[in-house]
């Protein structure tokens, strides 16, 4: 703090206030491979733009003692690295976000993991950067991590880059170095789009050109670090001078006589009486009133917190967006995006996530990886899965539509998170390239004879009796024996059995992860159509994984899909083994059986549960049938429609 703050804090505290407040804010992260010194970088702005409290000092003086790695020095990078786990091991592996400010603006600063398994926490900690300054030590140079960072980077719309050369101090300051790392980095960044980066050679260590100008590296010139980072123009106007974009987060009813639709203006502006489009429904109305805590406003700009009343009563809900009338959101369901894979498991086309886009919640599966990318040589890879820290094009498909801009005009309203729907955990990050043509060309067709109608004239309510279990756990002859039964009792039946659908529809598929969840999706949405046609449909697939199990149950109205396991333990399905599949599996002559070398997810729920250790098949089929004529009021099957 200069000498004139020190007198206006001392003489007039309010205006010194007003005059930080009125300094704009600077989002930025610190980037780059495992110990190229981002922390201690962080650590030394801290410390060098007086940030630190005594006792904040006097702590990591002591810690420097226990866990530091610079001698008797003290390591500035504890004042980041708070986990036990990064003290340990001298790495950072969760994001750390830090507040400080100068005389000329406000900074919050995240510090982001090196290491490739961490990857996931750096896109986090970018995505809602301004700039980034990307971290190289001099001594290894230009890295497979420094290049997926900076991929990463241009991928997420952040165009300000300062590129930090660190650890000058170990190549002696020479500038032959400085210019040969910045030579190899220009040509990898040319080819991803980054035209323009500002390099600045330093040693976070000794806080060389990090506040204070170098004088042991007179050859450089340029700005120091916190020099470049005051002056950085960031174009904070950029999304007011959008249209109206609005997420509705809350529907704020206290009483009768109020309903308001609460949330964060996420682009644009708006004003009362501005006319609006509410989507994805497309019904109009106008903005009576901006409603805030403080009271009314006649203008709300992107970024503030407010609640919007409409002059007509129109439906909206949570997920719904409020446009404007004249500049709407695109709205579609099938999209090419731009997708970061998280998850330890990996993504498989077909498989169904939660996906959340802006306040909305949806169902999602990538219906097809166009191409992975290579982020050391930038090539397109085919690819038929995603794994860990995976970059990838994907087509998307969503079960409704959403209101969108494409990532590259709003940030907000272009960006997604994909989520497990079991571990409820986030497992990929996503940017919004464009909507696909064929999400507005093609649209269901109506027809007037429905699943209804089908199944009266059957008298039958369709349903889909859903067997699942180990290879020789009895699953295609208790559905065998299950299906003579019902059509005896003149029911309409088919029987979808795994081994006769390779033979024909799925002829195609192999065992493998990514082809077991093709061919349950292809199967599910088979059995979806004749349950539409009003049948009793059964399935016999051993279809291990609870993800796909349940988004065939998404596919049917409730009640129509009826989970059969048959539990069968391992020992005893392979003792059986009626096609001699365990003895190849075994052997290795056989790779991705289930149950050997590939996992099977037992239900955990599910309607009926079969122990074929104890039943034998005829006594399964009847409990089946039991089952069906408990819950049918005429007693005698699945109830008529």
């Amino acid at each position: 703090m200069d000498a004139a703050s020190h007198e206006l804090l001392a003489t007039d505290i309010e205006a010194w206030l007003e005059q930080h407040e009125s300094k704009s804010l600077l989002r930025f992260i610190t980037c780059g491979s495992v110990d190229d010194g981002k922390s201690t970088l962080i650590g030394r702005l801290l410390h060098d733009t007086k940030q630190l409290f005594d006792d904040q000092l006097a702590a990591v003086t002591r810690d420097s003692r226990r866990w530091g790695t610079q001698g008797a020095e003290i390591d500035l990078a504890l004042l980041v690295d708070g986990l036990a786990a990064e003290r340990e091991q001298g790495i950072t592996i969760d994001v750390a976000y830090r507040f400080f400010t100068t005389e000329r603006r406000k900074f919050i600063v995240a510090d982001t993991p090196g290491h490739e398994q961490y990857t996931r926490n750096m896109v986090t900690g970018a995505s809602t950067a301004d700039a980034a300054v990307i971290l190289i030590d001099a001594e290894r140079g230009v890295l497979t991590q420094t290049r997926r960072h900076s991929y990463l980077v241009w991928l997420l719309g952040i165009r300000h880059i300062v590129l930090a050369v660190n650890k000058m101090d170990l190549v002696d300051h020479a500038q032959a170095r400085f210019e040969q790392i910045v030579e190899d980095y220009r040509e990898f960044a040319s080819h991803i789009g980054l035209s323009s980066f500002t390099p600045i050679p330093m040693s976070a260590l000794s806080g060389a050109n990090v506040v204070e100008a170098s004088t042991v590296m007179d050859w450089y010139t340029g700005p120091t670090l916190i020099d470049c980072l005051e002056s950085l123009q960031i174009d904070a106007e950029h999304l007011q001078r959008g249209p109206l974009r609005f997420p509705v987060q809350w529907v704020n009813r206290p009483d009768s006589g109020f309903r308001g639709f609460a949330g964060t203006i996420a682009g644009g502006s708006v004003r009362a009486g501005d006319r609006v489009r509410i989507q994805p429904s497309g019904r109009e109305s106008t903005v009576a009133r901006i409603v805030t805590a403080g009271g009314d406003l006649q203008a709300a700009m992107a970024g503030a917190s407010v609640t919007l009343t409409l002059a007509d009563e129109v439906d909206v809900s949570r997920g719904a967006m409020i446009s404007a009338a004249d500049a709407p959101a695109e709205v579609a369901d099938q999209f090419e995006a731009h997708v970061v894979w998280m998850a330890e498991e990996p993504l498989y086309p077909g498989r169904n996530y939660l996906m959340k886009i802006g306040t909305a919640t949806v169902t999602a599966s990538i219906t097809d990886i166009k191409y992975q990318v290579n982020v050391n040589s930038l090539e397109h890879v085919a690819a038929k899965q995603l794994d860990l820290n995976g970059i990838a094009v994907c087509t998307l498909s969503l079960d409704r539509p959403v209101p969108f801009d494409a990532y590259r005009d709003n940030r907000n309203t272009g960006s997604f998170i994909l989520i497990d729907r079991y571990a409820n955990h986030t497992v990929g990050a996503g940017m919004l390239d464009f909507a696909l043509r064929r999400s507005h060309n093609i649209h269901l067709q109506h027809v007037d004879i429905d699943k209804a109608a089908r199944a009266a004239i059957k008298a039958q309510t369709p349903c889909v009796l859903w067997f699942t279990g180990l290879s020789g756990s009895g699953k295609s002859t208790v559905a065998n024996l299950v299906e003579q039964r019902l059509h005896a009792l003149g029911h309409h039946t088919y029987l979808l059995d795994g081994d006769n659908i390779r033979h024909g529809l799925n002829r195609d598929l192999g065992f493998t992860e990514a082809d077991r969840v093709e061919n349950i999706r292809r199967i599910a949405e088979v059995a979806r159509l004749m349950v539409d046609a009003g049948l009793i449909v059964l399935t016999a697939f051993i279809s291990p994984f609870r993800s796909e199990r349940e988004m065939a149950r998404q596919l049917f109205a409730p009640g129509e899909f009826i989970e059969v396991f048959m539990d069968t333990p391992l020992e005893i399905a392979e003792q059986r083994d009626p096609k001699g599949l365990y003895r190849k599996a075994r052997a290795g002559q056989l790779k991705n059986f289930t149950g050997i070398d590939s996992p099977y997810e037992a239900p955990e729920s599910p309607e009926l549960c079969l122990s074929t250790v104890q039943l034998k098949p005829d006594e399964a089929a009847d409990s089946v049938i039991s089952w069906l004529q408990a819950r049918s009021p005429s007693g005698s099957g699945p109830d008529p429609a």
